[in-house]
């Protein structure tokens, strides 16, 4: 949240005009009566703003100018002139900054460094001050977008366990009148116990993940100690929240999955009733964390990575504000629909990873099988509860997420005309249900298909970005497997990028093959003969194989 700045100077000083004057008189003034003098009106609109005492608002000043990232203590005392012993003193400042979310420590167990929040930054910009959002009066939409917060703090180690415990414990004695606060308290839990219930109810509303993993577990306890005690008693199914019927374990085909848990259906019901979770909703996407995807170098001919760049920079939180903004003006459709098209292996899936991870955009990745439930009327029941889940990710995340169809052949293949059958007429219906929400989308849609000519061409229409992957060239081929296997000579890579026709997903196994030979024998001198051997064993049919000689 953030608010524009009311108080100001005679000369309509703006908050970085104030930050930066402080900081030039702040430089090697040890703090003295003097500079806090000089710099009196900035010190005291900067502290009356953000709601902070005067020496706090300098520390905040020097941080900005030593920062905004990697921050310490060295910092302050050489742009100070202070020794490093006094600096220490001002700790209890800077723990007080980081309460007012205007410093976040980079590790809760290592507090020496800290570094100013994005979100500071770009209400600076503006001339906003960053206001903490409200904490009483809350809905219970309100309450989970700071669970959202305050768990992304904890996964990032901008809080600790205990100061989440505490902002939690307050959070809700704030908030009684949220009927998930009151259910909650019913069940007379632990604090620890009550923040492992919030952690399930957070995945579910605000992650769509219904499908808890012990690593995922392991920064709700202090020690490792005790989440190996919670680990024994969650498998045994002696766990207090299990015995309550709040999370019990997955099953699989009627087996219980004892390291896979999840809230109970009548947890659901009662817990979550305000935020209308469908208790008998089967989980259809997976969420993926921007921050979690690897870095990696894709190779394509010049046209397509021409088309691939200008997604990107459109997909840019920035200048997709910007567009969609514009697009409103003029009275378009605001939502952006993209098909990647092409055959297997051809980085269609991994080009909508990378441009998540350059644009911090976290990816829904639809389980389109599970959607085509077997029973007929529960597949349009799963799509239409997809894309509510989709809109409440819209409207809760900071950068609008991705809703990505992968290998959606299955549901955007051509309608069938005069369907007779239950499945048809389902199948029909389901695809009608789709075309409906691209028209009223307000996000990113990406589907991957490689069956593009099946497409019906309804769908074909709502697809702004189309882009057609196609196998890499030679020249293409030559940098995939020289990135893939770097100690490939130059001759070698010329010899396998012009004898296979393959795939960058065919490199790509082929050298993992390698890399699993030279881990299991050890590096071979005959390095050219063992790819030769993979690549032949790739294709079995020999299509993707050219003969010529070398």
């Amino acid at each position: 949240m953030a608010t524009t700045m009311k108080s100001k100077t005679k000369k309509e000083m703006s908050l970085l005009q104030a930050i930066e004057h402080v900081v030039e008189l702040a430089e090697d003034s040890k703090l003295s009566k003097e500079f806090m003098k000089k710099a009196k009106a900035e010190i005291q609109l900067l502290a009356k703003s953000y709601g902070i005492t005067e020496r706090q608002a300098v520390l905040f000043c020097v941080c900005m100018e030593k920062g905004p990232r990697r921050v310490d203590y060295d910092d302050l005392a050489s742009f100070l002139n202070l020794n490093k012993i006094s600096v220490l003193s001002y700790a209890s400042d800077i723990d007080a900054l980081v309460r007012r979310r205007l410093l976040k420590f980079r590790d809760v167990k290592d507090e020496d460094d800290f570094d100013i929040p994005t979100v500071v930054i770009r209400c600076l910009k503006h001339n906003e001050v960053y206001e903490l959002p409200k904490r009483t009066g809350l809905d219970c939409a309100e309450l989970f977008e700071l669970l959202n917060q305050w768990f992304e703090d904890l996964d990032d180690d901008a809080i600790s366990l205990r100061e989440l415990q505490e902002e939690l414990q307050k959070l809700f004695d704030d908030n009684k009148q949220v009927g998930f606060v009151h259910k909650l308290r019913e069940y007379y839990l632990s604090e620890n116990e009550e923040a492992l219930v919030a952690f399930f109810c957070h995945c579910l509303v605000n992650k769509d993940d219904d499908d808890i993993r012990f690593g995922q577990l392991e920064d709700l306890f202090d020690t490792k100690a005790e989440f190996n005690k919670a680990k024994a008693r969650l498998r045994s199914g002696e766990h207090k929240l299990m015995t309550k019927k709040i999370i019990e374990h997955r099953c699989e085909d009627g087996i219980a999955d004892t390291i896979r848990y999840k809230l109970t259906e009548s947890a659901k019901r009662t817990l979550l009733a305000e935020m209308k979770i469908d208790a008998s909703t089967e989980k259809l996407s997976d969420v993926i964390d921007p921050r979690t995807l690897t870095q990696k170098q894709l190779f394509f001919p010049k046209d397509i990575q021409r088309q691939v760049d200008e997604l990107g920079s459109f997909l840019q939180p920035e200048n997709l504000q910007k567009i969609q903004e514009r697009m409103k003006e003029k009275g378009f459709r605001n939502g952006f629909a993209c098909l990647f098209y092409g055959g297997p292996g051809t980085g269609k899936t991994e080009t909508v990873y990378q441009l998540a991870r350059q644009t911090g955009r976290s990816i829904m990745v639809v389980d389109v099988p599970r959607i085509k439930s077997k029973w007929v009327g529960e597949s349009e029941k799963n799509i239409k509860a997809l894309f509510d889940r989709y809109r409440e990710q819209v409207k809760r995340a900071k950068v609008t997420p991705i809703l990505l169809f992968n290998e959606a052949d299955a549901i955007i293949g051509i309608r069938k005309n005069g369907a007779s059958s239950a499945v048809d007429k389902m199948e029909n219906s389901l695809q009608n249900i789709i075309l409906q929400e691209m028209e009223t989308l307000d996000g990113i849609m990406i589907a991957t298909t490689n069956l593009q000519q099946n497409m019906d061409k309804a769908f074909e229409r709502r697809f702004l970005y189309k882009i057609k992957f196609e196998k890499p060239t030679e020249e293409a081929r030559a940098s995939i497997w020289r990135s893939m296997i770097p100690e490939l000579s130059d001759l070698d890579v010329h010899t396998l990028a012009s004898k296979y026709d393959f795939s960058g997903g065919q490199i790509e196994n082929i050298a993992r093959h390698y890399a699993i030979d030279i881990i299991l024998h050890g590096q071979s001198e005959d390095v050219l003969p063992m790819l030769i051997r993979h690549c032949d064993n790739e294709r079995l049919d020999g299509k993707d194989i050219r003969k010529i000689g070398f």
